[in-house]
């Protein structure tokens, strides 16, 4: 019988290897992970008086007849009449619904009454029913 030398692998270099690895891998992966902020949904409060509803709603008819939340308003007293309930309702969301055939320098010419009175939060319906 010969007793010959057993070939054994070699393992200090691929711990090494995976330490190199490990340390790499910790500096590469971000600390601080970003993203958008996003509101968490508070309880409602005990408040017995309702708010009114935040939505402000125009609509602008196929025969060019305006609407803000369905009481009937001119195109002359468009501006005052938002300014108005913006007075209220400062943090209101403003939606402009327009008809489908409708042209959109109508829709424009709410969206920049809008704008002069300070309203900063519009959003477009895609139809009036």
């Amino acid at each position: 019988m010969t007793t010959g030398n057993k070939a054994q692998i070699n393992v200090t270099p691929m711990i090494d290897v995976l330490l190199v690895l490990l340390i790499i891998f910790m500096v590469i992966i971000p600390q601080k992970s970003t993203g958008l902020d996003a509101s968490v949904p508070q309880q409602p409060s005990d408040s017995t008086t309702p708010a009114p509803p935040r939505e402000i709603v125009v609509s602008v008819r196929a025969d060019r007849t305006l609407d803000i939340n369905t009481e009937p308003v001119t195109w002359a007293n468009l501006a005052d009449r938002l300014k108005q309930i913006l007075a209220r309702r400062p943090d209101g969301i403003f939606y402009i619904a327009g008809a489908p055939s409708l042209d959109f320098k109508d829709v424009a010419r709410v969206l920049d009454e809008a704008r002069g009175v300070g309203i900063s939060r519009i959003g477009l319906m895609p139809r009036v029913r």
